[in-house]
């Protein structure tokens, strides 16, 4: 649909001020088909003098005649930014309006301060809908970012109108060739570039989308798991150093219930629920997406609970299990992999791996119900993380081959007819 063919409407309206009765701003409204903004004209007004028909104020007295001459002033502002937009030849956007009428309009903006502004917001929101982890990869995005404008520009910033599809192909090969980076992280910093970019055009900063034709890079990772036998060696071994037995057992507890690290580090007694079943479940929002997890509890974590119920690290915190730090965690399952025989790289995110795959979908657990104890929001995610092992597929086929030869053989059988003589 072009500019020209989009229904564009405004109207001035009161809007009450901090919950009080009496206090109300006049606002202008802004309608480009289904986006909408709102614009505060910094003045206020008596509901009881003011025509919500007409967005103007009523009567013929010389404040109500100085208020609507404002408000027509601002309206014929608001034409004059929308054809001057529609002139230039560029999207018009509710928010480009606002910010031409501003006086903003303008104004240059620069990648990196854009970006520093951006993950400064994240910051604050914390705890509120984002978690550590996003704002450090953020963070971590703006230095890729700044080394590479050095690095490609020789520039401490670039203005945002400047940014062009061979900026981020550009980008991408820095990322791979000069930091060596793999193809999925380097894709989640694109990701990360790309939605503050597309941002910085809804808000009519950018003209051009520069990522149109570009596709983000993503390879299936292969990620480890434990398996049965792995599994098995685990729960068996006993370790003298209270340090390796904790760490082991706080392992072995995600290995059954799925928990991230920073899941299970702030579980606690009142994460613990009766399921529809009349058993023990745990119900958790994820700290990463905050989505909702609920999963009834296996014999082997309830064993674990139990016996972690009066270390003083539960008993003095209310937490659920005594958790070690992240660091220290992943340093000791080094030591425990070690004493275990184990050749591959074990983090406590493995246990996240092994619960999808050697615990539950190979045991014939549907992959919906994984996805929905894992918390992801898509089932996609699973299919990702959560494999297939071979002996489940080698059971499903023998299954198959033998129903096959039980109708083969069913086929073969002569129907003898009963002799009536």
């Amino acid at each position: 649909m072009s500019t020209l063919n989009k229904r564009f409407s405004l109207f001035f309206y009161l809007k009450k001020q901090n919950n009080s009765k009496r206090d109300f701003a006049v606002y202008l409204r802004l309608v480009l088909d289904t986006k909408r903004t709102e614009i505060c004209t910094k003045r206020k007004w008596e509901p009881s003098r003011w025509d919500n028909a007409t967005g103007r104020a009523k009567g013929t007295k010389e404040d109500a005649k100085i208020m609507n001459a404002f408000l027509d002033l601002i309206q014929a502002k608001v034409y004059e930014a929308h054809h001057e937009i529609i002139a230039s030849g560029k999207m018009v956007s509710c928010e480009l309006i606002k910010n031409k009428i501003a006086g903003i309009g303008d104004k240059q903006y620069k990648l990196l301060e854009v970006v520093e502004q951006h993950n400064q917001e994240i910051l604050q929101l914390i705890g509120k809908g984002y978690c550590k982890g996003t704002w450090t990869k953020y963070n971590t995005t703006l230095t890729h970012l700044r080394n590479f404008l050095h690095w490609k520009y020789k520039l401490s910033d670039i203005n945002i109108k400047d940014i062009k599809y061979s900026f981020v192909t550009d980008f991408e090969f820095y990322l791979k060739s000069e930091k060596n980076i793999d193809t999925n992280t380097n894709g989640k910093y694109i990701k990360n570039l790309k939605k503050i970019i597309h941002e910085c055009q809804a808000k009519g900063w950018l003209e051009k989308d520069p990522f149109i034709g570009f596709k983000v890079k993503h390879k299936d990772a292969d990620i480890p798991h434990l398996s049965d036998a792995e599994l098995k060696i685990l729960e068996e071994k006993e370790f003298e150093i209270e340090r390796l037995e904790q760490v082991k057992d706080i392992f072995l507890f995600s290995c059954y219930t799925g928990f991230a690290y920073a899941d299970a580090a702030k579980l606690t007694q009142t994460n613990i629920e009766i399921g529809i079943d009349g058993k023990k479940w745990i119900s958790k929002n994820r700290e990463k997406t905050n989505v909702s997890s609920r999963i009834p509890l296996l014999p082997q974590a309830l064993a674990i609970m139990e016996k972690y119920k009066d270390h003083p690290n539960v008993s003095n915190s209310g937490k659920l299990l005594p958790v070690l730090s992240n660091q220290k965690v992943n340093s000791y399952l080094k030591e425990i992999a070690d004493s275990c025989g184990f050749q591959k790289n074990i983090t406590f995110h493995v246990a996240r791996h092994t619960f999808a795959t050697t615990v539950t979908l190979s045991n014939g657990v549907p992959i919906d119900s994984v996805s929905k104890m894992l918390g992801h929001k898509k089932i996609t995610t699973t299919q990702i993380y959560a494999k297939i092992l071979d002996n489940k597929v080698s059971a499903d086929m023998n299954a198959l081959q033998s129903k096959l030869i039980e109708k083969k053989s069913a086929g073969n059988l002569k129907v003898v007819k009963p002799d009536i003589n």
